[in-house]
């Protein structure tokens, strides 16, 4: 369960940086609070990307499909320490290569985030953290496309994943080299 009272970093809306705090259950009531999550899209060795039904006790988007890993940065935290730390708690697991794909300010009608992505390859064994996450599976890139747009995904996941690399314009995003 999220503690509301958890504090976060608020963050210029112009450039990553710091300009206050405030407790979880802040902002996630005023949109205009900037706090910063980092997420983790995690590749098999077959190009499948892992997802994570969040749990149904999360306060965001319960029970919905999501990248495979993400959180919000802890006081003083930097984005890569954050993910890393994210896939140990979340996954149960250390990522051994990550590559940063972007940042970029993400608004929803809840919530406004500096998000920082990262990719990398990992098949497994999982170990998740059951108050976090329902199931997880990895899902090829025609299961996903196939899904887009039904309600099954977060909508930060589907903004997500329009954003991964690709190497030809509709293809199938690339996973980390």
């Amino acid at each position: 369960m999220s503690d509301p009272n958890e504090i976060f970093e608020l963050y210029d809306p112009a450039e990553f940086r710091v300009v206050g705090r405030a407790t979880r259950g802040e902002c996630h009531a005023d949109k205009s609070l900037i706090h910063a999550v980092a997420r983790i899209h995690v590749w098999d060795a077959r190009g499948r990307l892992l997802l994570q039904r969040r749990s149904l006790s999360k306060d965001i988007q319960p029970g919905k499909w999501d990248m495979a890993v993400g959180g919000h940065l802890l006081p003083g935290e930097a984005p890569e320490a954050a993910a890393r730390r994210e896939m140990r708690e979340e996954l149960g697991v250390d990522p051994v290569n990550l590559v940063f794909l972007h940042r970029f300010l993400m608004r929803s009608p809840v919530e406004s985030e500096w998000v920082s992505t990262y990719s990398t390859l990992h098949s497994g064994p999982f170990h998740p953290d059951p108050g976090e996450i329902d199931e997880l599976r990895f899902w090829s890139h025609d299961d996903i496309s196939a899904a887009l747009g039904t309600g099954v995904f977060s909508p930060a996941f589907e903004d997500e994943y329009r954003r991964l690399p690709r190497p030809a314009a509709g293809g199938p995003p690339c996973p980390p080299t």
